[in-house]
């Protein structure tokens, strides 16, 4: 009895080392790890390198390219860039130029594909930055003037609209004796009030507006001097008849004074009637 026992503790003893085994063997059967890795060992082998990491549209980039010897379709792609062509350099390198394409400012993609000789796929990526570093548009500015045209003496309203961070905003005319600094609001709108100057005269003048200390624009301004241009003299009233005299020290004409004369010619007529 003590034997059976023996027997069946060593068949089982036998199962259990065989089972333990088994897996093992199922194991040692199934590919290794650097096999079973080949498809992304031929991706991983391909390198994709810019030039530069950013520039301006039109700008040159130049591209290299590294692969196993002998793969085939290799091909360089990217909104950023325009016409990539790669050409052989040995050694596994491929190189090409291409340009910055006009696209807008920012991060873009920049990818390789191919074929390795084993008939994997190539894959590489890269990142080219666009900076077209165009300059902001300028503020819109304004001149506006009260009056287009005064006299000397009159007031005329300023104003000028321009960039908020404006330093400084004046006009300069002749038609007001030169300089007129304004007053801002911190919002962008400068104020003042002109006079027109002494003396001017009849015409028209250029009144320049500067903002930042910068001329930006320029409107027409007229003027009318006193008397509209013209010699400021009174007119003369004529005198009447009665009120005409003989000047002191006047040459005797021959002729008598208008009242005297009438006076004898109604003398004369009295005689004959």
């Amino acid at each position: 009895m003590r034997k059976a026992v023996t027997l069946a503790a060593a068949a089982l003893t036998s199962t259990l080392v065989l089972g333990a085994a088994a897996p093992v063997l199922a194991a040692d059967a199934s590919p290794s790890p650097s096999s079973s890795h080949k498809a992304s060992s031929s991706d991983s082998s391909a390198s994709l390198r810019l030039s530069v990491a950013s520039g301006k549209p039109g700008a040159e980039v130049k591209v290299t390219v590294k692969a196993p010897k002998g793969s085939t379709a290799l091909s360089v792609s990217s909104k950023a860039l325009e016409d990539v062509r790669l050409s052989p350099a040995g050694d596994g390198t491929w190189t090409g130029t291409a340009k910055i394409a006009k696209v807008a400012d920012g991060n873009h993609g920049v990818s390789l594909t191919g074929t390795a000789p084993d008939g994997g796929k190539l894959q590489a990526t890269a990142q080219l930055t666009v900076k077209a570093e165009t300059p902001p548009p300028a503020p819109t500015s304004s001149l506006k003037l009260s009056a287009d045209s005064g006299r000397p003496g009159d007031k005329v309203g300023v104003t000028i609209r321009t960039a908020a961070d404006a330093k400084n905003a004046y006009v300069t005319s002749d038609a007001f004796g030169g300089r007129v600094d304004l007053k801002s609001d911190g919002h962008g709108t400068w104020t003042g009030t002109a006079v027109v100057a002494k003396g001017v005269k009849t015409g028209y003048y250029g009144v320049h507006a500067f903002a930042g200390g910068k001329e930006f624009d320029t409107v027409k301004f007229s003027t009318e001097a006193c008397g509209g241009g013209k010699p400021d003299v009174k007119p003369v009233t004529p005198l009447k008849p009665s009120e005409h005299k003989t000047p002191k020290g006047s040459v005797n004409t021959g002729q008598a004074p208008a009242d005297t004369a009438v006076a004898a010619g109604t003398a004369e007529a009295t005689t004959h009637a």
